[in-house]
């Protein structure tokens, strides 16, 4: 098993940068914003009868798994995810990275 985690934040359209902002403060070193369409009962809200289809950011972490609490924590304090409808984020174990990521910090050798 790696020590790489993939943290995975679906936000609201509009706070994606939020995220980043945080992630990066909490020592992550970037990420990815990809665009998505949300369908939890906090989206089925109506406009004149015509359903509302509310888009999401949804934002790729990949951080050192020590580091994966601290991130998600300031995660959910920038995207406010303890209010209903706000989000979701959630941590997942990376076996493999292959490709250009190199994950730098001060606590690890390189």
């Amino acid at each position: 098993m790696s020590d790489i985690s993939l943290i995975v934040s679906v936000v609201r359209k509009g706070w994606g940068n939020a995220v980043l902002e945080a992630s990066i403060n909490a020592g992550a070193q970037g990420g990815t914003v990809l665009f998505g369409r949300g369908t939890g009962i906090h989206e089925r809200q109506k406009i004149m009868g015509i359903p509302i289809e509310p888009e999401k950011e949804i934002i790729l972490t990949i951080a050192f798994a020590s580091q994966a609490d601290g991130i998600i924590e300031e995660i959910a304090r920038a995207a406010e995810l303890n209010k209903p409808g706000a989000g979701t984020a959630f941590v997942v174990p990376v076996e493999k990275v292959i490709g250009a990521v190199r994950l730098k910090t001060f606590d690890k050798e390189e």
